[in-house]
This record gives structure tokens, sequence and C-alpha cells, in this order.
């Protein structure tokens, strides 16, 4: 069984979090901070956005990954797969220039992460369901 969309929406999450660390160690060298962030807030920042998809990438990819090895259509996976990434983009951007506090990216990206989880972990259940 191939995993391809899986892999494809993996690998892209991958790219973002090394695109995500590249950030967190270029403010360290340019800031000269080696562990933590020694109260440096756009440090604190940029690591809390690397962190948050951290933090969601791993359910929500296994769950991607489950239900294309439980034969989901290709259709529903590129569908979750591509708010996954528009909503990890949005959060991101979102958290940054709103400096940490309220920001329409940051709430649609991490409502959008919420409603893939969710979405994701029902039609696993519901694939569960239908095996019985």
């Amino acid at each position: 069984m191939s995993l391809a969309i899986s892999g494809l929406y993996i690998s892209l999450t991958a790219l973002l979090i090394v695109a995500l660390t590249y950030r967190v160690i270029k403010l360290r060298r340019t800031h000269k901070i080696g562990i933590g962030n020694a109260g440096n807030e756009s440090l604190t920042l940029a690591q809390r956005v690397h962190a948050n998809l951290l933090e969601n990438a791993p359910i929500a990819l296994l769950l991607l990954l489950v239900a294309e090895t439980n034969g989901t259509h290709h259709l529903v996976l590129h569908v979750f797969g591509c708010i996954w990434l528009v909503a990890r983009v949005l959060h991101a951007v979102g958290l940054t220039q709103g400096k940490g506090g309220y920001h329409i990216g940051r709430f649609w990206g991490m409502l959008l992460t919420w409603a893939v989880i969710i979405g994701l972990a029902l039609v696993n259940l519901f694939s569960f369901i239908m095996m019985l």
C-alpha cells in the first residue's frame, strides 16, 4: 500500500518545521543566546511558534496516515492536508504578527488545526465502526 498522500503532507510539514527552526537559530545567533530565551521577546515568540507546530503535528499527521491506511478517499485526504498546511501557516504568521496577542491568523490557524484533528479523528472512528 502506498502512503504517498500522507507522505506529501508529512514532508511539507517537515519543511515548515525546518523553516521555523531556522528562524529560532537565526535569532539565537543574532542575539547571542545559546540556551533559553534570555528574556528576548522575539526569540520567545519564535520558540512558541515552532513549539506550537511541534505540539500539534504528531497527532494531526498520525491521524492523516491512519486515514490513508484505512482507505479514505484521496480527495478527502488532500482536503484535510491542504487545510492543515494553511492552518499552520496562518497560525505561524498570526502569532508572529500579533506578537503573542490576538490576531485573525492565529485565531483561524488554531480553529482550522482543531477542525483537521477532530475531522480526521471522526473519519478514523467512522472507518472503525464500518469494520465492525
